[in-house]
């Protein structure tokens, strides 16, 4: 490229880099991933597809929010540079605020959002305590999207529900541009699965020997395609241990179903081993978010003498209520299974979140005496 004045910008190749995106630095140190104008320009041509078809009028302009920071992958790719790639008409919020989303959503138009579960559950909990009816404010919404973290599926049921929009739950890393997996449009939705993968990618779930396992049975996630990173940036050991034999090990649990959806059982690093049992976080979450007095959880692992670690549940009360540690416990030990259910249970007003909304499960384990 020249200007007037004679200046001739640096040529792009496909494989250059174009970005670096930290890691969220949920369960370790932040790492930073190199993402090729191939890796950027093929992911949000494939997020744009994806929800196209919600959108039947190719002559209106359609209008997506966004509520997440631009530097997150998913703000960034499947909603600003996927946006600009359709012709979207693009509302920035400089912050995310429940009531202001909820009027965004009528006075803008807004036909595509996409947040992480954590924001879903905060515009539920604005509607419950203010009794809004939030059915013609979000009527001109045509689909919205979750990802970052699993989406507790009484969150997704009950944001449907209340909002009247189909929700599509998806699944993707900073390290993959981000989107890996997706429920799509023209299939039925598998609420607590991340659907299919997405066009070009492709995924497999392994044992610790590097063999795919069956449909069914759990397995670490890896992944290979177009979206894939070029590397950690001045990291090459990390890049290393991460891109072993071609696929990108992402540090997930999941399994696939006989029809070929994805689950995301937990991270590796959240799983939980009590007394020589396996215990997986999210399936203890899921559970709790069914009691009528939960409004949020999170569950880790805490150190124990004699079983190696114990399970321990963080719990936001629904407002108004006034369930205790003991009810709770008794509980959760008629619905889960024996090694499962949580021993102990800490009541907080929040939980603590990174910039991008996730519950950052780090900080519970590091606050622990």
């Amino acid at each position: 490229m020249r200007d007037s004045h004679g200046f001739h910008g640096p040529r792009r190749e496909p494989g250059d880099t174009a970005v670096i995106l930290y890691t969220s630095g949920t369960t370790g140190h932040a790492k930073g991933a190199e993402l090729t104008h191939n890796n950027m320009v093929s992911n949000a041509m494939t997020s744009h597809d994806m929800f196209k078809p919600a959108f039947e009028h190719p002559l209106e302009q359609h209008v997506t929010l966004i509520t997440l920071p631009l530097f997150h992958s998913t703000a960034q790719t499947a909603q600003m540079n996927a946006g600009l790639y359709g012709g979207f008409r693009l509302v920035l919020m400089p912050r995310f605020d429940p009531a202001a989303v909820i009027g965004a959503f009528a006075s803008e138009t807004i036909g595509l959002w996409i947040g992480v579960p954590t924001m879903y559950w905060a515009l539920l909990q604005h509607v419950r305590e203010s009794g809004a009816d939030v059915t013609t404010v979000a009527k001109s919404l045509r689909v919205c999207a979750s990802g970052g973290a699993p989406m507790p599926v009484p969150v997704l049921r009950a944001f449907e529900e209340a909002f009247r929009v189909r929700v599509l739950e998806g699944y993707g890393l900073s390290e993959t541009a981000p989107v890996v997996a997706f429920n799509q449009l023209q299939r039925p939705s598998k609420p607590g699965t991340v659907g299919l993968p997405v066009f070009g990618v492709e995924i497999r779930c392994v044992d610790e020997h590097d063999n795919s396992v069956s449909p069914g049975e759990r397995g670490e996630v890896v992944v290979r395609g177009p979206n894939v990173m070029k590397g950690y940036y001045e990291r090459p050991d990390a890049t290393a241990e991460a891109m072993r034999g071609g696929w990108f090990r992402t540090g997930d649990i999941g399994a696939f179903d006989a029809d070929g959806y994805l689950s995301i059982v937990d991270r590796k690093k959240d799983l939980i081993l009590r007394g020589g049992f396996n215990v997986y976080p999210r399936e203890i979450e899921e559970v709790l978010m069914t009691h009528p007095a939960v409004a949020l959880t999170a569950v880790v692992g805490v150190p124990d003498e004699r079983l190696g670690e114990e399970v321990k549940a963080f719990v936001v009360r629904r407002q108004g209520s006034t369930v205790g540690e003991d009810e709770l416990i008794a509980w959760s030990r008629e619905q889960m299974a024996a090694f499962k259910y949580p021993r102990h249970i800490e009541f907080r007003d929040s939980l603590p979140t990174s910039a991008t909304g996730k519950i950052l499960k780090r900080e519970l384990k590091v606050a622990q005496p």
